[in-house]
Formats: structure tokens, sequence, C-alpha cells
């Protein structure tokens, strides 16, 4: 049964103009260039400042109705909202402190020849038939950036049948691997795991006893030397302490990832450039926002031109009208883009400035055990925006510092009590935990319920359980991998 009714909803809906500024926001200095740049390629009425030329004053209407109800009040149209005699627009009123030379837009590139197309040239010294150049090449193929194969040999087999039409055998195919890819540069490329990575670097050497030994630890009690059970291994192999010391300094030479030593890899080499900068000058803290993030942006001279053309013409025709109806839509999107890069830079230095006052005696000394608790909320209630708006700035943006520069979401922790009931950053107890695990004694280091007793003692009373995971966020491992002969 059909039924009609009427309904009232109250809807909270983001403007476009808001869903601009958010997305522009979020991007770092790199990205938000390369917005801009696509901004000035889709919008002809948008120039990058660099040319003397009119602007459009700022009392440019901010909203304009749809084409199809506009077309019947075209002599409504007030073009002299969109155009004004002001010949320097108000960026040019704008301070800024960077100068020319300061603005490092060229990102370097690594050049030459890459990882894998090196290893196929090494190929071209070995005397194959041609079912081996194919399986070498193919196992070359198969090497990822680290330097290994991963994949059974047996899927490899597999793959050569299917893809390359080579029907062979597992037996040739490791034979391959071992009499060539195995001799290739750098040494130890190809290994399909870490024991015959540490074995292949240490057989092209020369061959000395401490060598010999070591290769026989690898081959014959592998995961007793990496989980370091150097007891086990001394009684095994009868050796002494000083012997074991030496072989365990000669696999610590080797390179776990011989693809990564590759310097040909051609990749972009990264580079972070720092949204804002904060400068130590006369005892006090100064914040400067990248002048890359703040472009001088204005409306064409042409689009001007062509308005006054259109508001000097006594018959205006059809096509005259439609004109302006897409002068005034581009001119109308231009200003937003504008506004919203305006409102960028604001809301980046107010964060930025807040984030800066709350963690002043940190920005003024360097010491992480100063970097007081600190959440989105925290910042989000100073300034009175919300938290998916600190958010936006934190997880993308950079601060250079004198210091070094950082990732602006380092400075947010959680916070816990001392045994005086203060709030501490748990980022001052991560920063004393790694002091102490640096500094103890390798040939007996620290269990995790040693180091909380520690921590306790200094003034945390935190349990085993949080240490632990602490450490593993610091990337340090159990006290048994961190033992030192």
């Amino acid at each position: 049964m059909l039924k009609q009714s009427l309904q009232y909803k109250l809807l909270q809906k983001l403007s476009p103009q808001q869903i601009q500024l958010m997305k522009l926001i979020q991007l770092p200095t790199q990205a938000f260039e390369e917005r801009i740049k696509q901004e000035i390629e889709e919008n002809p009425a948008l120039d990058n400042g660099k040319e003397e030329i009119d602007a459009i004053d700022d009392d440019l209407s901010n909203e304009f109705e749809e084409r199809e109800n506009e077309k019947n009040d075209a002599e409504e149209i007030d073009i002299n909202e969109y155009l004004s005699d002001d010949e320097i627009p108000y960026y040019k009123t704008q301070a800024n402190n960077y100068s020319a030379d300061d603005d490092e837009k060229n990102v370097p590139y690594a050049a030459g020849t890459t990882f894998h197309q090196s290893l196929k040239n090494q190929l071209t010294t070995f005397s194959f038939n041609e079912e081996e150049l194919a399986i070498a090449e193919f196992l070359v193929g198969s090497i990822d950036d680290s330097g290994y194969i991963r994949r059974a040999i047996i899927d490899l087999v597999d793959d050569l049948a299917f893809t390359a039409n080579i029907f062979t055998t597992e037996e040739k195919v490791i034979a391959v691997l071992k009499t060539a890819v195995h001799n290739l540069d750098p040494i130890g490329v190809g290994a399909r795991d870490l024991k015959e990575c540490l074995v292949i670097q240490l057989k092209r050497k020369n061959k000395t006893k401490i060598r010999a030994l070591a290769i026989n630890i690898l081959e014959v009690s592998f995961d007793h030397f990496v989980k370091k059970h150097f007891k086990k291994l001394q009684e095994k192999f009868a050796i002494s302490e000083e012997e074991l010391k030496e072989v365990n300094t000669e696999i610590s030479k080797l390179n776990p990832k011989p693809g990564s030593s590759y310097a040909g890899n051609n990749k972009i080499a990264e580079q972070i450039v720092p949204d804002f900068s904060i400068k130590l000058i006369d005892g006090e803290l100064d914040l400067v926002l990248n002048a890359r993030n703040a472009p001088e942006l204005r409306v064409s001279r042409e689009y001007n031109t062509m308005l006054k053309t259109y508001q000097e013409t006594t018959l205006k025709s059809k096509s005259q009208k439609d004109a302006v109806y897409f002068i005034k839509q581009k001119l109308d999107a231009a200003k937003w883009f504008i506004d919203a890069i305006k409102q960028r830079q604001q809301t980046l230095l107010v964060t930025m400035n807040t984030i800066m006052q709350y963690q002043y005696d940190y920005f003024l000394t360097g010491d992480e055990r100063k970097l007081r608790p600190m959440i989105l909320k925290d910042i989000a209630d100073k300034i009175k925006m919300d938290i998916s708006t600190v958010s936006r700035v934190a997880n993308s943006k950079y601060v250079s510092t004198p210091y070094g520069t950082k990732l602006i979401k380092e400075f947010f922790s959680e916070s816990m009590k001392n045994d005086r009931g203060e709030d501490v950053s748990t980022r001052e107890i991560k920063k004393i935990l790694e002091t102490v695990v640096l500094e103890e004694n390798k040939k007996k280091p620290l269990t995790d319920e040693k180091l909380a007793l520690i921590l306790k003692e200094k003034g945390y009373p935190i349990a085993r359980r949080t240490v632990a995971k602490y450490r593993e966020q610091l990337e340090l491992p159990v006290a048994r991998l961190r033992k030192e002969i």
C-alpha cells in the first residue's frame, strides 16, 4: 500500500569550499605545490603572480546560482563586483622572511643503472647455453630489493614452464643459482634465506680458521647462533669464549641485505621539506611558516579584461552572455581556491604556534624528557577547532628545529602518573628506558622485569607488560637477543 507523508529532517553538510580546505590542510609542502600547479592548469582564471597584473577585489561574490537560473537574469550580474582598479594584490603586502635562495624546489634523483639491470649485465660474463641463460635471467628477475629470492624453487620451475615455456627441473635451477647467481655482485645476492646469504659471503672471502669455523657454525647451528645460545655453541664445537667472540665479530661484518647496498638503485632520493621552522633567537622561540606554503596567486589579466569588455558592450549577444557565465564560474572557483590557501596558511600557523607554546621547554632545550603529555584534544580546545583539523596538520607536516627536522605528530603522547602523582609523557619514559638499555651490561642484559624495577626506582611505577610494549615500540630486542660475548 502506497502512502504519502511529509517529513522534516535537519541535516548538516560540508560545503565544497570546506572540503577543499580540509584537503589542502592535509597536504605536505611538496604535494601542496603540485596541487597548486594542477589548479592553475585546470582554471585559466588563476595566475601564479609572476607578472604585474590587475587583481580581483576581495569583495568577489562567494556563491553563484545554477547556470540555468542565471540565464533568466543575465542583466542582474554586477560586473563591477568582479573588477578592481587595485594594482597591488593583498598578497604583496604580506611579509616574507624567505629569500628566493631558500626555495629549494628541485628534488634530486638517483642516476645510473638499476639493481636488476646490473645483475643481468653481469650474466654476460658466464658461459650459458640458451636454457641456462633463460633460467639465470628469470632467477635474477625474481630477486627482491633486499637481494633475496623468497619463492620456493618448485614455484620458480612452474613459473618458467607457464610464463617462459621452459620445462626444466629443480636440480637444473639450483645448479644455475649456485654456479652463476650466487657469484654475482653484491656478494650474497640470490640467497634464499639469511643463513645462505651469510654463508655465501663468508665463502667468497679468503679462507681462515675463524671463517671456516663461522661457516661451520652457521651451517650446523644457525638457530643457536641467532638466539645467542653461546654456552651451547662453545660446548658443541669445543671452542673457547675468545674464539666464539672472533666468530661473532666476523659474522657481524657481513651484510644481511646485500641488495640494499647497491648504490645504483634508480629511485628518487627522499627529501623532506619542513612546513615550519622554529629558531632560537636571543633565548626566544621564533616560528616561521615555509614560504612555499604561502604562494602568490591572483586572477589573470585576461579574465579581468574580458569582464570590462562585456561591461562596456551595449548590445550583449547570447554567446557573450554564455561567456560571462563561464568566466564568472572560473572567477568564483579562483576566489575560493585563493581563500582556501589563505585559511590553510592561518590554520597551520595557529596550530603549530599552539603546539610550540605547549611544548615550550622542549623546543628551548631539545631534551625529550621535557616533552609534556599532549593529545590532539589539548590543542583543538586551545585553538577552538575540530580534532580532525589538528590531526590533519600533525600527521603529515614536518618542523625544522635546532635539534633536527621532526614530524609534528611525534610531539603528541599519552600521559602516565609518576610516583609523585604528576602527569608525565610516555615519551619521557621511553627515553629513560632507551638510556637504561643502552648503558646495561651487554653480557648480562636486563630482563623486562628488571627494567620495570629500575624505572620504578626512578619514579615511574609501570608494569612489566608496559615495559615490554615500550621496548617493542623502541625496536629493542628481548634481553636474550641483546646479549654479547
